[in-house]
């Protein structure tokens, strides 16, 4: 994949123009005449995501048009490049765009390796070998760094659930962390039990596959502390409260919390940045069978606080607090945890723009300026406290299901941040790791959220080269 992105441009690399609309003629200039006059009499309007190969006199590519579009449509619009590069026949291109800025240009050079994503596992779906002539500035390494993180979480996503076990799971980290050097460990079954992770246990004990923690570390003992914590649903059936046909159907996709956490540290781990790096993923399956957790149980969790089951299908709260638990035991410098947590969350923000929250308003300044920049949408969501009493049942500490509908993502956040005391700082997001519909860059299926705001802010934060 990164072989798509060159450092340096062959002396035959043909070029792609950029045309806006109503500059189209501009984008023409210099252009063998045969070449402008074939895109005038083919009506190229450069609207964006059209694109257009110019014909040299001897048929073959002398150029290409990518529509460009006008301001609006491209602030509506991310990775636009992407689409001639879903296209492209061979060859090498380059980008003959010296008006775009630096981060134009990097954007570009993310498109066009992320458009060419395939999911390849069960059928063939190759591309054209197009390569791009990294844009000046851009370091073609670092771009496919990020792009193999948002590949890797890609991958795990898309995978069914039957291939895609807790096991399935573990086997991800444990291929991470022999890759880069880093310590990995898990405690899988029963052991749960005895290692003080009761409610990862109960979420995880009435499926065939056993539930685990699985854990990897790596870097300097000394260096400051990041931890993320992915929620790893290998599929989500609702445990007794057992959820519609309709709404099970995506449920491979409940571990994307865990798939997105291992593409972030993917991208740190190959950056080699200066942070003691911890990852914590409860890896389950929510399933039906005897042994299943109960609407109406009282658990006690890892950190002592009690928690009444008022709906089996709040399961991933409930494996993310014991893992939480853990994670904040050794103070860490920035806590992270990611998770396909509710449904409340996709009808306040849609499928596209991913909520988080924290406390720390200088990192939700980072988080929201990183994904500005980055093309990585993130809103800031209120951890409200006037909601803490629907997270407070009568028996018990905490409810993992409030009753009545109401801020369902905001009082799960709140629920959440009872696990974390220590932490000097932490954010929760609640994503969707998935496109219903292809985009340019953003193929059909499982997707990485907001990782790349927080590499870019993790890299800024402690000094790393990104």
């Amino acid at each position: 994949m990164s072989e798509a992105l060159l450092a340096a441009p062959p002396e035959n690399a043909i070029p792609i123009r950029l045309a806006p609309e109503g500059g189209v003629e501009a984008a023409l200039a210099g252009l063998p005449d045969s070449a402008a006059a074939y895109a005038r009499a083919m009506g190229f309007s450069g609207k964006l995501g059209r694109w257009l190969i110019l014909p040299g006199p001897d048929g073959a590519p002398a150029a290409a048009l990518a529509g460009w579009g006008d301001a609006k449509a491209r602030a509506r619009t991310r990775f636009a490049l992407g689409a001639f590069a879903e296209a492209a026949p061979a060859g090498v291109w380059r980008l003959d765009a010296p008006e775009l800025t630096q981060d134009e240009r990097e954007e570009a050079a993310l498109g066009w390796l992320l458009s060419r994503y395939r999911f390849t596992r069960y059928r063939d779906a190759r591309l054209a070998d197009a390569r791009l002539v990294a844009p000046e500035g851009v370091d073609p390494e670092r771009v496919a760094r990020i792009a193999r993180g948002v590949f890797l979480a890609r991958d795990l996503i898309n995978t069914p659930a039957e291939e895609m076990g807790p096991a399935q799971i573990e086997e991800a980290v444990f291929d991470l962390a022999a890759r880069h050097g880093a310590a990995a460990d898990s405690i899988v079954g029963d052991a749960l039990l005895e290692r003080g992770f009761p409610l990862i246990h109960a979420v995880g004990r009435a499926a065939a596959r056993p539930p685990r923690l699985v854990g990897m570390e790596w870097g300097d003992e000394d260096a400051p502390r990041v931890t993320l914590v992915g929620k790893g649903v290998a599929f989500d059936t609702g445990g007794l409260n057992l959820k519609p046909g309709g709404s099970m159907g995506l449920m491979k996709k409940d571990m994307g919390g865990a798939a997105n956490v291992l593409g972030l540290a993917s991208m740190i781990l190959e950056a080699r940045l200066p942070v003691r790096l911890r990852v914590l993923i409860p890896a389950v399956e929510n399933a039906v069978s005897g042994a299943a957790m109960r609407p109406g149980d009282v658990l006690r969790s890892r950190k002592g606080l009690t928690v009444e089951i008022n709906n089996t299908d709040a399961e991933g709260r409930l494996v993310l607090a014991d893992a939480l638990a853990l994670a904040d035991e050794e103070s860490p410098d920035l806590l992270i945890d990611m998770a396909t947590l509710t449904g409340a969350a996709r009808v306040a923000l849609g499928p596209e723009l991913a909520p988080f929250y924290t406390d720390d308003d200088a990192l939700a300044q980072a988080l929201s300026e990183a994904a500005q920049r980055v093309r990585d949408p993130l809103w800031r969501m209120p951890l409200w406290p006037g909601y803490e009493p629907m997270i407070e049942p009568a028996i018990a500490d905490l409810d993992n299901a409030p009753a009545g509908g109401f801020a369902g993502s905001i009082t799960a956040a709140l629920f959440l941040r009872r696990f974390v005391e220590r932490a000097r700082a932490w954010a929760h997001f609640d994503i969707y790791a998935w496109n219903p519909k292809a985009a340019p860059g953003r193929p059909k299926g499982g997707e990485a959220q907001g990782v790349r705001a927080l590499f870019e802010v993790i890299a800024r934060r402690y000094g790393g080269d990104a």
